[in-house]
């Protein structure tokens, strides 16, 4: 079986019990070696020393005095701000259960990129001994967002931090090259993307984050979505969902809906109050799916049986920034109600 996403922090990790993984001291001592946090030559004596005694104990308890103590403004901020972030994780106990609990407040007081690190972590995790690339290249639009452009009547993406590094001019080797227009927008692609014949090249570039998949209904890559969303939820709720891309809401009237991101959420509200959506935000939507419960009992008793829509869209700017914790949040489970 390949390795796949090394620079996930799986390897520093254990499973419990429950297979979800117990925060170690090596994985927080991952966080001390972040650059915004490991000293530098103009660190002083103070940051150096905390340093130091964090990376020998990273669960040790941290006296306001020892901030307060660092000379570098920007480095203190940065050390409340991990240390804040590490005290969640110790008191959570489990990457699982720090990630859930973030989004159960009304403030998220964590930065987005440490968001999306728990998320690729969580999914090492959940699809460990994963053989289908393309589940593992869907997956990529949990914690990475996505530049969409469409193609020969084909919807795809691609990653955008690597389609704006093409576009500052810098280079990646491998499958093929991002043609990358003024605007840093993906323009078109000359770049071989993944599908059913040639997913297992993804094994060769698993950590490069430069390969393209179409996502279109009917597409495989959308498929292998559909099964790592699925995957997703069974690992946090331990319920078995089946979800199925679709054309359309079939439904006249759906009983629930989730969006996936931001701007489906507000697309898919719309629609449930009656509004009308102009025909440009309606195109945003790139991929709609069909969720049902595979045992009614556990949903909610009033929704029991229906069947959830769910939405995932781009943004005014060809931007796909996908919000798994929705699918934490708004799933209508029995065992929440009650």
């Amino acid at each position: 079986m390949p390795e796949f996403w090394r620079a996930s922090g799986f390897h520093l990790l254990a499973r419990n019990a429950a297979g979800h993984l117990a925060v170690s001291d090596d994985f927080l001592r991952a966080y001390l070696l972040r650059p915004e946090i490991h000293p530098i030559d103009d660190s002083c004596a103070a940051e150096r020393s905390l340093h130091a005694a964090l990376m020998d104990a990273p669960r040790r308890a941290v006296a306001a005095a020892a901030l307060d103590a660092i000379a570098d403004e920007d480095a203190r901020d940065n050390y409340r701000l991990m240390l804040r972030f590490r005290d969640r994780l110790i008191a959570a106990g489990t990457v699982e259960a720090c990630y859930a609990g973030l989004f159960r407040g009304d403030a998220i007081d964590v930065p987005p990129l440490f968001i999306d690190q728990l998320a690729h972590v969580i999914l090492r995790n959940v699809l460990d001994g994963c053989e289908d690339a393309l589940q593992l290249r869907a997956a990529e639009l949990f914690f990475r967002e996505q530049k969409a452009t469409l193609r020969e009547e084909q919807l795809l993406l691609a990653d955008l931090e690597t389609v704006s590094m093409h576009a500052a001019g810098s280079r990646y080797g491998g499958l093929g090259r991002l043609i990358v227009e003024a605007q840093g927008s993906l323009g078109r692609v000359d770049l071989d993307v993944l599908g059913s014949a040639n997913a297992d090249r993804y094994w060769e570039r698993e950590s490069r984050f430069d390969t393209v998949i179409p996502i279109q209904h009917g597409s495989a890559a959308l498929e292998a979505l559909c099964r790592v969303i699925e995957a997703w939820i069974g690992h946090f709720h331990g319920v078995v969902v089946e979800v199925h891309g679709v054309s359309a809401i079939e439904e006249s009237r759906w009983r629930w809906h989730i969006g996936l991101d931001a701007e489906s959420t507000a697309i898919l509200n719309d629609l449930w109050h009656g509004r009308e959506v102009e025909s440009g935000r309606m195109r945003r939507i790139v991929a709609l799916f069909r969720l049902t419960f595979a045992e009614r009992e556990a949903m909610r008793a009033d929704l029991a049986g229906a069947a959830l829509v769910l939405a995932l869209s781009m943004n005014e700017d060809d931007v796909v920034r996908m919000k798994p914790q929705n699918l934490l949040t708004n799933l209508p489970l029995a065992a929440a109600a009650a």
